[in-house]
């Protein structure tokens, strides 16, 4: 019996993603699930800000780092046969992957996309998706460079 169908893969395009992306290609690959790679373009870091021509730079560098990070996730699927939409939206990272988990069997993430004091304001995208998700959440845990 495969219970997961669609699994939706959350990246920020950091290297601690890339640990949940192999995971959950795997499992995708066991289950012959498809599979959804979201990038969040996180708005709740301009809402103080007027869209100038500087913060419109920033934003398209956001949306293009979102297009890379997605597109790796498929082409790494591509790799071992796995089907994967490739989604970029804008607007709150948890809101955004909480409202796609209503459509979704599993979620696949990764923990320590940011680190220090961002982590501090913002708290855990991951823990706060765990806690709201309409599904299962299946966290991978990333190891730091230092500590290999």
């Amino acid at each position: 019996m495969n219970l997961f169908k669609r699994i939706l893969i959350p990246t920020d395009g950091s290297e601690y993603t890339k640990a949940a992306i192999a995971k959950g290609l795997e499992l995708a690959k066991l289950m012959d699930a498809e599979v959804t790679a979201l990038y969040v373009v996180d708005q709740t870091s301009f809402i103080n800000f007027p869209m100038d021509s500087t913060m419109v730079s920033v934003y398209s560098l956001l949306e293009r780092e979102g297009k890379e990070a997605v597109e790796y996730v498929k082409s790494e699927g591509e790799k071992i046969g796995v089907k994967v939409e490739a989604v970029v939206e804008e607007g709150s990272p948890v809101r955004k992957i909480v409202d796609a988990s209503k459509n979704h069997d599993l979620i696949v993430m990764g923990t320590l996309g940011r680190t220090g004091i961002s982590k501090l304001l913002l708290g855990s995208v991951a823990e706060r998706v765990v806690r709201y998700a309409a599904c299962p959440v299946f966290v991978v845990r990333a190891m730091r460079e230092e500590s290999q």
